[in-house]
């Protein structure tokens, strides 16, 4: 700006002061600006990396409770084995000791079976060292007959019972047929004609078949 040379110094000061001030108060207003822009720069790149920082948290989180669900299952699935293992061992021993339990209820079945015909032995061992010498041959059947009534009363102890096989339709439930005959009429045909070897059974269960001869 070219000055007037017609004015006197002092106003000459007083308009280079007030350009001065001007001035001044127009940097400062520049600084400002900057200073807002920078601010508005520096708040977008924080809101920036706050929302990577936030994404990255989100996926970071995501992948810890997939591995949260991948312990509780390895956790449930050693469990179960544990449990299954406990359940085979219990299983395991509990075989064991019902075969253990069926071998002895067995041992001790036979061995009251024995037991109880071991006097019926003695009996019979007594009845023929007594027939070697007796002639009466009535006193002979009725030893025999005594002896075997005592039989039958220990197998009927044991609820060993005959199993009815003469004149019965043959059926291989209870019957073995060793043979066939022809038969003399149509009623009979199927049925029972001769028995070879009895037939038992305790219960409803079937120890010994009978051994009979059928007609066709």
């Amino acid at each position: 700006m070219e000055q007037n040379n017609d004015l006197n110094p002092l106003e000459e000061q007083e308009i280079q002061s007030t350009e001065e001030t001007a001035s001044s108060e127009q940097s400062a207003e520049n600084s400002k600006v900057s200073e807002v822009n920078n601010t508005e720069g520096d708040t977008t790149a924080e809101a920036e990396k706050k929302n990577s920082k936030s994404f990255f948290g989100k996926k970071q989180s995501k992948e810890d409770k997939l591995k949260e669900q991948v312990e509780k299952l390895e956790a449930e699935k050693n469990e179960l084995n544990d449990k299954f293992l406990r359940l085979f061992s219990e299983f395991d021993n509990y075989k064991k000791r019902t075969n253990k339990e069926k071998i002895d209820l067995i041992g001790t079945a036979s061995e009251r079976v024995i037991i109880t015909l071991l006097p019926i032995v003695d009996d019979f061992e007594r009845a023929i060292q007594f027939n070697q010498n007796v002639e009466d041959i009535n006193a002979v059947k009725e030893g025999f007959e005594l002896i075997y009534n005592k039989l039958k009363s220990v197998l009927k102890r044991f609820e060993v019972e005959e199993i009815a096989a003469m004149g019965e339709p043959f059926n291989t439930d209870f019957h073995e047929a060793i043979t066939h005959f022809p038969a003399p009429s149509e009623d009979l045909k199927g049925k029972v004609m001769d028995v070879t070897e009895k037939g038992y059974k305790i219960k409803d269960k079937v120890i010994l078949f009978s051994k009979v001869v059928v007609e066709k």
